[in-house]
């Protein structure tokens, strides 16, 4: 109750902009809640204590799934909408060029500047060519990969980096650690309107590929150390759909180590690869310690809504998988972190799971600013005031390779021609402990997962008859929440439903 009362007071205050807090919000690439220490899935290869301690001063999530890969998760980010929901947003050219027509799809941080906050981005950039300098941003360094593909794969260093809108310039030195100083430059008060409350989205590089960590932590990782492979990296991979039971993407070479076919020999080896992932890892920690860190200094900790979370995560071998993509939690589930010292509870984890699409109405919740439109998620902030309470709360996704918008619906794959090196398009709703996904694929399996008793979804228990009512509950709560978001996938998502139970599910509707 302590809580609750503390919220209304805090949100009935936010309605006056002197009283607004300031956001941070830092966005990892790729990152895995298994980089975390204090994540119950982590190996602890390395340990993030800096993370760790913004978790001790805030609300953890165990499980978030803030997208399906890089560029859809941005997108959402920054119209609060699901993939098939983002009108305009295309691929063009060489990969990963994208354009969006902003005035079909706005993004809302121009919305959060006619409110009275002064917006800023840093870092990665991959949505359009146009990366909103004095529309959505009134400050920005950022390193477009939808505008300057030819620098794209430069995770690490050598990055084209525009400032307001200017001509690109090459920098050099780690872009981890660029950036962090960057941040903490625009904390201090360098670039921004001080008479205003300020939201910065902070777009670090690390962990994506091409896992480069920083020269002073290459080493921390035992070269010699023995990891162990997932438990399904060459199994049989039984109840799951046929892209994954046939995935052979690790392959055992005359050294006897294994490699990813995907990648060339000198970064493909798994052990290297996964040594080398957890120690990007490192920078972003440090990182963290010191944006606090300069928060505090300057005395607007007590005044920050700071979240930390990544696009989404990544497999290392589970499900024979190395990538993102998949609706399995190690290909998805992100670490995301809440902290603002005073307004939400201290050490707190939640067992609530929550999507990427749910934080933004929480944003405009906090800052006391009304949504531009309608979004697919919930505002989260009752989760935040009663984190161990059993919220009412679930979590629809969705993958649809590169389309986007209403253009999903016509480009649905008819399943012919399965390619098994790719993943098949799904939707997927997850509440409580369970996991439904449904491939839309045409006579592909249903998967349902009981996540607290099975955590690596090995056992499909959508084929398992005694689990036939909680399979038919959460089809029904899947076909509800596409509904709701007015997606283009609502009927496919129906027919191949009806495919596995028959017309009657729907009989009562």
């Amino acid at each position: 109750m302590k809580f609750l009362v503390l919220l209304l007071v805090f949100f009935c205050g936010a309605l006056h902009a002197a009283d607004r807090p300031n956001i941070l919000y830092i966005f990892t690439d790729d990152q895995s809640d298994r980089t975390v220490s204090s994540y119950e899935r982590s190996r602890r290869l390395v340990q993030t204590p800096n993370i760790d301690k913004l978790a001790r001063e805030g609300v953890r999530f165990r499980s978030a799934y803030i997208g399906t890969w890089c560029m859809p998760s941005r997108a959402t980010f920054l119209t609060g909408k699901l993939q098939y929901g983002i009108e305009s947003l295309r691929m063009v050219g060489k990969y990963p060029g994208a354009v969006i027509d902003s005035n079909k799809q706005p993004f809302w941080p121009k919305y959060f500047r006619q409110a009275g906050y002064h917006t800023a981005q840093i870092g990665k950039w991959h949505v359009n060519r146009n990366a909103g300098y004095g529309r959505e941003w009134d400050y920005q360094k950022v390193w477009n990969r939808s505008k300057n593909v030819h620098n794209a794969g430069a995770y690490y260093d050598n990055q084209l980096i525009s400032t307001n809108g200017g001509e690109e310039q090459l920098v050099k030195g780690y872009a981890t650690d660029n950036y962090t100083e960057w941040a903490v430059d625009y904390i201090k008060g360098n670039g921004r309107d001080k008479n205003k409350p300020w939201f910065l989205w902070l777009c670090y590089t690390a962990t994506h590929g091409a896992f480069i960590p920083a020269q002073r932590h290459d080493s921390i990782v035992d070269d010699n150390l023995k990891i162990p492979f997932p438990s399904d990296m060459f199994a049989p991979r039984v109840g799951k759909p046929e892209y994954v039971r046939k995935r052979n993407v690790w392959v055992q070479r005359d050294d006897g180590k294994y490699y990813s076919n995907k990648r060339p020999p000198k970064n493909g080896e798994w052990h290297a690869s996964v040594k080398n992932y957890h120690e990007t890892a490192l920078g972003l920690d440090e990182g963290v310690g010191k944006i606090i860190q300069t928060l505090k200094d300057t005395g607007q900790l007590n005044n920050t809504l700071v979240i930390y979370t990544s696009d989404q995560g990544f497999s290392w071998g589970q499900h024979g998988i190395q990538h993102k993509l998949a609706p399995y939690d190690a290909s998805l589930a992100s670490p995301l972190i809440f902290s603002f010292p005073g307004k939400i509870p201290k050490n707190k984890v939640t067992d609530t799971p929550v999507g990427g699409h749910d934080i933004v109405p929480t944003l405009f919740k906090f800052a006391g600013v009304e949504l531009p439109w309608k979004m697919h998620g919930k505002d989260i902030s009752p989760i935040l005031m009663q984190p161990e309470e059993e919220h009412d709360h679930g979590v629809l996704l969705a993958y649809t390779e590169r389309t986007f918008g209403s253009e999903t619906k016509s480009k649905i794959p008819k399943g012919d021609k399965l390619d098994v090196n790719a993943v098949n398009w799904w939707v997927s709703y997850r509440k409580g402990q369970y996991k439904y996904v449904l491939n839309l694929i045409k006579g592909e399996v249903e998967e349902l997962y009981n996540l607290k008793y099975d955590s690596e979804e090995l056992y499909n228990l959508a084929q398992d008859a005694k689990h036939a009512d909680t399979l038919n509950r959460f089809r029904l709560m899947l076909i509800k929440e596409l509904q709701n978001t007015d997606s283009p996938l609502l009927d496919a998502a129906k027919e191949h439903m009806i495919y596995h139970s028959g017309p009657k599910l729907f009989a009562s509707q």
